[in-house]
């Protein structure tokens, strides 16, 4: 009997431990094992727990790498280092804007400035004419309103002075030829730097021009042989006059000197018109070393070589040469001659080339007549005899 009262108390306790995991596992009750004692807490027990007690704040950096408590004085010092940091981003946001009001205030001045200079000019180039007596001369914007009549005169003497830089001085660039025989045939014009001297510059001496050898014994073999020499150089006139007069000091040879003020100013470059020479083009020949200082009339030129101060140079020479050839063949249109050494890289050395084998011709010639004679004397000799 005891022993099935016993039996029925396990077997109700059993029942009761399973309903009572059963509902466990529905209501989803977290286990939680402590170190020290193991026990179990339901969701509300939980609750309970995390308003009482606080977890511990664990810090794992530590563990690895410990670090010396600070101090107080480590606290001070830290303080001052960022105040100071503090007062040098102040610094330099001042800094910075007062650069800006600064600049702003430049802007503005520069500005009126340039506004004051330009209304100025202005007036004083868009103000009309006014004859001796001070009346108003009138012209073709007398018409239109006064402030139109300033900005359209003053237009117009700004593109003046635009077209005096871009154009030459003059339209006839030299006077007019004299009457024969005082006037030569032939007109040879040519560039100054790098043809007939080098320049050259240092820190000692300044400026520097040497003489290109056979420079004087060209010019006086050209001027005698019916040519008028003309400088026509793309340099100013400030710094080559003085040393034109040193070249020719009498102006024997050189007849006329242009400058730069006398070229076409075109992309960049000064270009030489021939057509401003007032001379026949068919008698002009231009010698220079820069191709596209005589673009306009290329059939004219004669494009050397640029000279760099070789001492050994004979090229003056020769180019005299060619030119007493032209002038002693007495040749109608210069430019036909121009044309075909025009197509050689060097002209001076192709015309040496024509020289050389024309003197081999002429001795050919001179050796062939005595051979024919002699041939006609000895078979008239053996006529005679038979």
């Amino acid at each position: 009997m005891y022993f099935r009262k016993l039996l029925f108390l396990t077997k109700t306790a059993c029942c009761k431990s399973l309903k009572l995991e059963t509902k466990c596992h529905s209501r989803q009750n977290i286990w939680i094992i402590a170190a020290n004692s193991p026990k179990f807490y339901s969701n509300q027990n939980l609750d309970d727990r995390s308003k009482d007690d606080k977890p511990e704040k664990v810090d794992i950096l530590g563990r690895f790498f410990p670090q010396a408590p600070q101090t107080q004085v480590d606290a001070q010092q830290i303080k001052k280092e960022q105040e100071r940091f503090e007062q040098e981003n102040k610094e330099k946001t001042e800094e910075n804007e007062k650069s800006w009001r600064r600049m702003k205030l430049g802007f503005a001045v520069f500005g009126g400035g340039l506004t004051v200079a330009a209304t100025c000019l202005v007036i004083e180039m868009g103000s009309p004419r006014r004859d001796d007596e001070g009346q108003i001369i009138e012209d073709e914007f007398s018409h239109l309103p006064i402030v139109f009549q300033y900005l359209r005169r003053s237009w117009k003497e700004l593109t003046f002075y635009e077209k005096m830089i871009k154009e030459p001085s003059r339209e006839k660039l030299l006077p007019d030829p004299l009457p024969p025989p005082y006037q030569p045939t032939y007109t040879l014009v040519l560039e100054f730097t790098d043809v007939l001297v080098h320049p050259d510059w240092s820190y000692q001496t300044g400026w520097r021009f040497k003489k290109r050898p056979g420079v004087d014994q060209f010019l006086q073999a050209v001027a005698s042989s019916n040519y008028e020499i003309v400088i026509f150089t793309t340099e100013n006139a400030m710094m080559i006059w003085p040393v034109l007069d040193k070249l020719d000091p009498e102006n024997k040879y050189i007849t006329h000197r242009l400058f730069r003020d006398s070229t076409h100013f075109v992309d960049g470059v000064h270009v030489k018109n021939l057509e401003g020479l007032n001379r026949d083009l068919s008698k002009v020949i231009v010698v220079d070393w820069n191709k596209a200082a005589t673009k306009f009339h290329p059939q004219n030129s004669l494009i050397l070589k640029k000279w760099k101060g070789a001492d050994e140079d004979t090229s003056l020479l020769d180019l005299a040469n060619l030119l007493q050839t032209i002038a002693m063949s007495e040749v109608a249109d210069v430019r036909e001659v121009l044309s075909y050494y025009g197509q050689f890289e060097d002209p001076i050395a192709a015309f040496r080339d024509n020289q050389r084998r024309l003197m081999e011709q002429l001795e050919e010639r001179e050796k062939a007549p005595k051979q024919d004679n002699t041939l006609t004397r000895s078979w008239l000799r053996t006529f005679t005899r038979r």
